[in-house]
């Protein structure tokens, strides 16, 4: 079945270069701010989304990540209505990608199959969440596959040969590999340790693989992109955000303007590995 994810690595491939998937939370700093920075990121280079569900407990993410959730959380943001925002993006994008990144817990109080339904009618693509592991895949993954929701799943460095093809059984869209261990923007990973990563893993599939966890600058981006299919960037993006906030942590005029500047940076980076492979 062709995804708007696979159409899309399909199409990076024919131009010889890597993507830029960014990752930007559900409703921070409010709703609003939120909708403009998501209908900003195609524009600005963003090949992929990934859109953050707020959690109370997202064990998986660093600092950033945390503070990012809470402030959506105290907005006002749910499940429900980070749907709502896909569902608008939708009306002015039908081609970018949107991957909901996030944990289980939300999607067990929504209910499964009426959140696979609305997700689905929403303009959703894929699910990365973090806390359901393959022995669990008749939860949520093996429903939403039938769907059509691509099931994106995490690949770590101590995800050995013996795991990896049980990590694989049922990953589509690609395979996000976790550049260090440890949580979302806690280090900065080690270009030809990931290289060399992902090469092991594509000798297991033949989806894409997305790199993510740790890469914070342009150099970082393209350092990494020129052993990946796609490079993530989350937590440097929700760091912009936070930057522009006012005392009372409020968006203010710079805050969208903050994370599209930072975000061409990060795509220039990116697309210039392409140029160089292609040179």
């Amino acid at each position: 079945m062709t995804t708007r994810i696979s159409a899309r690595f399909t199409d990076l491939a024919a131009q010889g270069r890597p993507g830029l998937v960014t990752f930007i939370t559900a409703g921070d700093p409010d709703y609003d701010t939120s909708l403009e920075l998501l209908r900003m990121l195609p524009g600005a280079g963003a090949d992929v989304i990934e859109l953050g569900v707020p959690f109370t407990d997202p064990m998986a993410d660093g600092p950033a990540i945390q503070a990012a959730g809470l402030r959506a959380l105290k907005a006002g943001q749910t499940l429900a209505k980070t749907l709502d925002l896909v569902r608008a993006f939708r009306v002015e994008d039908a081609a970018t990608p949107i991957v909901l990144m996030g944990y289980f817990n939300p999607i067990y109080i929504y209910g499964v199959p009426r959140f696979i339904a609305d997700a689905k009618a929403a303009g959703v693509d894929g699910l990365i969440i973090v806390d359901l592991p393959p022995e669990e895949d008749k939860e949520l993954c093996l429903p939403a596959l039938e769907a059509g929701l691509d099931f994106i799943r995490l690949a770590t460095p101590t995800t050995d040969e013996t795991r990896l093809p049980t990590v694989l059984a049922h990953t589509a869209g690609f395979v996000y590999y976790v550049s260090i261990t440890g949580i979302t923007g806690s280090a900065t990973p080690d270009a030809d340790v990931v290289g060399a990563a992902v090469a092991r893993i594509k000798q297991h599939t033949l989806l894409p693989v997305a790199v993510g966890f740790g890469v914070k600058t342009p150099a970082q981006a393209a350092a990494i992109a020129a052993g990946a299919d796609a490079v993530v960037v989350g937590s440097a993006l929700v760091e912009a955000v936070r930057k522009t906030l006012d005392d009372a942590g409020a968006a203010t005029a710079n805050t969208v303007p903050a994370v599209e500047a930072l975000v061409r940076e990060l795509a220039e980076a990116v697309r210039g590995v392409g140029r160089q492979a292609a040179e």
